[in-house]
């Protein structure tokens, strides 16, 4: 006899959608099944044309539902693969579908091209910068192979708890807070690949039982893998902010992060320049690396420049001892920097055109 529905469904399911981790038909990529007799055609939505990978894709499918089908003793002739594609960014179809997470106003990504640009200070200090406002915030440690914000907020003693079968944000500063951090050994490293890494933070985005939130920071992993792309794909951004230092090395990969964030359709929020300079006791500025550079590429990009923050051994102090308000009270210079930041985020997120109920990135 012909193979049955439940038994072709079941073969598809044992095929992962390389994007998401999710199997094709749980991603929503099967829009079309029609049996007829002993040949099967599906049509298959994918969101790239490129031949190879659909090529690939056909050959898996029909080995899969061969292999299910002769487990069963069941019968299958030909097996016609269709593609269509969705031209949809990677955002807009995360908007589409609906948010996850309909207590979050909005979601802003905190990314940088490259590690130690200081991405989880500045995700920090917006969020804690915010709070300080008024606003209901909360900072998700997205950075799946080096959190930092047990250190930086002061974490280490604070117990994980769960409620309702969901994980309890850290009430800290004013701020809501989940690491991973909190949920593994100190000292261990975690050694995971693509699929284990989206679903660590799938579960640390959507498992967390978040209250009522104007803004969500998402502090993300540098670079553009596997992270920062599971997260375009599972919560619908507002925005991203892109963190850099004047230097041009860091300017060069900050580059990067804002196509990455393009290519996904994440609206720009805007660029924060990190240590952009250093004012010593005498009043002289020192540019330790360089000046300008940042505020010159986001001109250079057409993005917001969102401001630069002086880089303070109090800062460090700060960071290390997990006491971010202690930023504002360094001296006038800095806090009114930070504050300059802070506000210029707010006029970027009101002014994006995705302002709906629906998440920042070093």
């Amino acid at each position: 006899m012909p193979i049955q529905p439940s038994n072709l469904r079941e073969a598809l399911r044992k095929i992962a959608d390389p994007d998401s981790g999710k199997d094709i038909v749980t991603a929503g990529m099967v829009k079309d099944i029609k049996p007829e007799g002993d040949n099967i055609t599906l049509e298959i939505e994918l969101n790239t044309s490129e031949p190879a990978f659909q090529q690939k894709l056909s050959e898996q499918i029909e080995a899969e539902i061969r292999a299910t089908a002769q487990e069963n003793k069941e019968v299958v002739a030909a097996v016609t693969v269709k593609f269509t594609v969705d031209s949809r960014s990677a955002n807009k179809r995360v908007h589409d579908a609906g948010n996850p997470l309909p207590n979050v106003k909005k979601i802003i990504a905190i990314g940088a091209g490259k590690g130690g640009v200081g991405k989880s200070t500045v995700a920090t200090i917006l969020a804690v910068g915010l709070a300080r406002q008024g606003a209901k915030v909360g900072l998700l440690d997205g950075d799946i192979y080096g959190p930092s914000m047990p250190t930086m907020l002061g974490l280490h003693q604070e117990e994980s708890k769960a409620e309702d079968g969901l994980l309890l944000p850290f009430d800290v500063h004013g701020v809501e807070v989940m690491t991973i951090g909190k949920m593994v050994e100190p000292d261990k490293a975690l050694i995971w690949r693509g699929p284990r890494a989206h679903s660590a933070f799938n579960q640390l985005a959507t498992q967390t039982k978040w209250g009522e939130l104007d803004y969500l920071f998402v502090d993300l992993p540098p670079g553009t893998g596997d992270v920062p792309l599971s997260l375009a794909q599972l919560l619908p951004l507002s925005g991203a902010v892109i963190v850099c230092t004047p230097q041009v090395v860091a300017q060069d990969d900050a580059r990067r992060a804002v196509r990455m964030f393009q290519q996904l359709g994440v609206p720009l929020l805007g660029l924060v320049e990190n240590m952009s300079y250093f004012v010593a006791d005498d009043g002289k500025e020192y540019d330790i690396f360089g000046k300008g550079g940042g505020e010159q590429m986001a001109a250079a990009m057409n993005i917001a420049f969102l401001g630069g923050i002086p880089i303070h051994p109090v800062m460090r102090i700060a960071a290390d001892t997990g006491e971010p308000l202690r930023n504002w009270a360094i001296n006038e210079t800095m806090s009114t920097a930070l504050d300059t930041v802070c506000d210029n985020l707010v006029s970027a997120a009101n002014a994006s055109n995705t302002d709906r109920p629906t998440l920042s990135i070093s």
